[in-house]
């Protein structure tokens, strides 16, 4: 066991909740020391499985560290931006591919996402969800699974994507 694991383990069991940004700065240390990507990937799996809010930014931040040129990000909080930026990007991409796929209403399915991501939760109350869905009658055998499926397509990109800010 090597003493700085130790280090590190305490620090996280001092920090009650990990945020997203103490992330980040780990992956900023951790990349100083450790120059290799797989390594830091399972660390970094690791401490965002032992962080319930932020389970659902796994595959964001993994994405992140795969994509990003770690090595040219100078402090910390350069690598928080570098980071928001990234997600902002991913999540305006990841809602057009959600719209195109499911054949959403666009405009609506704007809005209702955007709502959902200010609240931090999709709802299924009320006609948002309907109204972004495609035409089709309510009376129709498909028209429930597809309306639960958009919601809950709709409510893991929202978990995923809650805190990053940015359009879409």
């Amino acid at each position: 066991m090597d003493w700085d694991d130790v280090v590190f383990e305490v620090d996280l069991l001092k920090s009650q909740e990990i945020n997203l940004d103490y992330i980040l700065e780990l992956i900023f240390e951790h990349n100083k020391k450790v120059k290799d990507k797989a390594s830091l990937v399972e660390e970094v799996r690791r401490i965002i499985r032992s962080s319930v809010g932020n389970r659902a930014k796994e595959s964001l931040v993994v994405d992140f560290i795969n994509q990003a040129d770690l090595d040219k990000i100078q402090d910390k909080a350069s690598i928080i931006d570098t980071f928001f930026s990234f997600a902002q990007t991913e999540q305006k991409r990841e809602a057009e591919e959600l719209i195109t796929t499911e054949n959403l209403n666009e405009e609506a399915a704007k809005r209702y996402i955007l709502t959902s991501l200010k609240r931090e939760y999709a709802s299924e109350n009320g006609t948002e969800l309907n109204e972004i869905l495609p035409k089709m009658s309510p009376l129709n055998p498909q028209y429930l699974t597809k309306k639960q499926s958009v919601f809950q397509k709709i409510s893991a990109f929202v978990d995923k994507f809650k805190g990053v800010g940015g359009k879409i």
